[in-house]
C-alpha cells in the first residue's frame, strides 16, 4: 500500500469516530427522595446534556405524580377517595398499578403496595412508629386484593375504609426504566441510568461490563461482591436505608404486610431481570418471605436472578449466577462500578 492510499484509509477511520464522543454524566438529589445519576456515551455532548435533561425532567413527573409525599399528586389523591368512590386516573398510573398488583401475585403478596395502609404510621426520620394496637386497627386494611381496578372506565377503588396504597416499591424502577426508553429513543447505546437502589444499563462499557458492587449491609465502604451486567437491570434492597435502631430492635422501610412490622428475614436483596420495575418489584420479596422461600420464587422466573444476605451474613445465590463469576476483574484493570444507593431523603 503507497503511502497517500494509507494517508487516505488513516483519515476516513479517524473521520468515523466522532471528535468530541465522550461519557457525559450528571447526578441531581431531591428526585423521588433519591439521588439520580445517569450516565451515557455521546457522539455530541451538547445533544448529551439534552439527553439527560429530558431524563431528569421525565424523573420529575413521575414524582409529581406518584409521591405521597406531594398532596397534590394523582396517588394522593387517590388515597384521599378511592375507599368512597372510583376515581379516574391516568392510563400511565392505572398501567402501573395494574403491574404492581401483578408482582403481588407473583411474590404470593409479600410484595404489596396497599402495606402503607401502617407504613404511613412509620416516620425513620423522626423515630417514630405505630403502637401494637395501632398497626392492629389499620392491618385489616393491608391486602392488595382491596386494591380494584376498571379498564373500561380507567378509574381505582378501595373495597373498604382505611385502605392507602403506596409506589415507593416499584415506581423508581418504573422510572428507570422510562429515562432508559428516552435515551433508547434517542439513539444511545451505551448508558446507565440509576434511581437510589434500582439501575439499568443499556449495552456495556465498549468491551467492559458495567459492574454491580453489593455493599456490606454493616459497612458501607465494604463491597460483598461484584457481578457484571450488560443490557441489563438490578435493584438492591436493604434494611440499612431508611431506619432507626430501638432497644436492640432495628425498624426500616421495607413493611411486612402480613404483621405491619419492618420485614427482617434477609439484610440484603439484590434482584437482576431485564428491566427496572421487575427487580424493583421483587427485590423486596426475600425481606418478607425469607431466603429460601424467595430463592424458591426467584429461580421458577427465568428472566431473574438474585443475590441475598442473610441475617447470618450467609451470601446466597439463585440458579443461574455462580459464585465463582460473580466477582470483580483482575485488579489490574479495576471495574467501572455502579454508584451506590443514595438514602432516601423520605
Amino acid at each position: 500500500m503507497n503511502c497517500c492510499r494509507s494517508a487516505l484509509l488513516v483519515a476516513g477511520m479517524l473521520a468515523a469516530v466522532p471528535a468530541h464522543a465522550q461519557w457525559v454524566s450528571r447526578t441531581v438529589d431531591g428526585i423521588m427522595g433519591t439521588r439520580i445519576y445517569v450516565e451515557i456515551w455521546a457522539d455530541d455532548p451538547a445533544k448529551g446534556e439534552a439527553a439527560i435533561d429530558a431524563v431528569m425532567d421525565e424523573m420529575r413527573h413521575i414524582d409529581e405524580t406518584m409521591s405521597t409525599y406531594k398532596p397534590t399528586s394523582e396517588v394522593s389523591k387517590v388515597n384521599a377517595l378511592a375507599a368512597k368512590q372510583p376515581v379516574p386516573i391516568s392510563l400511565e398510573l392505572f398501567k402501573l398499578l395494574a403491574t404492581a398488583l401483578e408482582y403481588s401475585r407473583i411474590t404470593e403478596g409479600a410484595f404489596d403496595i396497599t402495606y402503607a395502609s401502617v407504613g404511613y404510621m412509620y416516620n425513620f426520620r423522626e423515630r417514630k412508629r405505630p403502637t401494637e394496637q395501632q398497626i392492629a386497627a389499620a392491618l385489616p386494611a393491608v391486602n392488595y386484593r382491596h386494591v380494584l381496578l376498571d379498564a373500561k372506565t380507567q378509574t381505582v377503588r378501595f373495597s373498604q375504609p382505611g385502605v392507602r396504597i403506596d409506589l415507593g416499591g416499584i415506581a423508581k424502577g418504573y422510572s428507570v426504566d422510562c429515562g432508559i426508553e428516552i435515551l433508547l429513543a434517542r439513539g444511545y447505546k451505551h448508558a446507565l441510568v440509576n434511581a437510589g437502589g434500582d439501575s439499568r444499563v443499556i449495552g456495556d462499557r465498549f468491551g467492559r461490563p458495567w459492574v454491580v458492587g453489593i455493599r456490606h449491609p454493616d459497612h458501607p465502604d465494604q463491597v460483598i461482591t461484584r457481578i457484571p451486567l450488560v443490557d441489563a437491570a438490578f435493584s438492591t434492597s436493604g434494611d440499612y436505608e431508611r431506619y432507626f435502631d430501638e432497644d436492640g430492635v432495628r425498624y426500616h422501610h421495607i413493611i411486612d404486610p402480613h404483621t405491619g412490622h419492618s420485614a427482617s428475614k434477609v439484610r440484603s436483596a439484590t434482584v437482576i431481570a431485564p428491566t427496572a420495575t421487575r427487580t424493583d418489584g421483587l427485590s423486596k420479596t426475600a425481606f418478607v418471605l425469607g431466603p429460601e422461600e424467595a430463592m424458591r420464587i426467584y429461580d421458577k422466573l427465568d428472566d431473574v436472578d438474585a443475590v441475598l444476605v442473610t441475617p447470618d451474613g450467609r451470601i446466597l445465590y439463585s440458579k443461574g449466577l455462580q459464585p465463582g463469576a460473580a466477582v470483580a476483574p483482575d485488579a489490574a484493570t479495576p471495574p467501572t462500578a455502579i454508584p451506590p444507593a443514595a438514602p432516601s431523603t423520605h
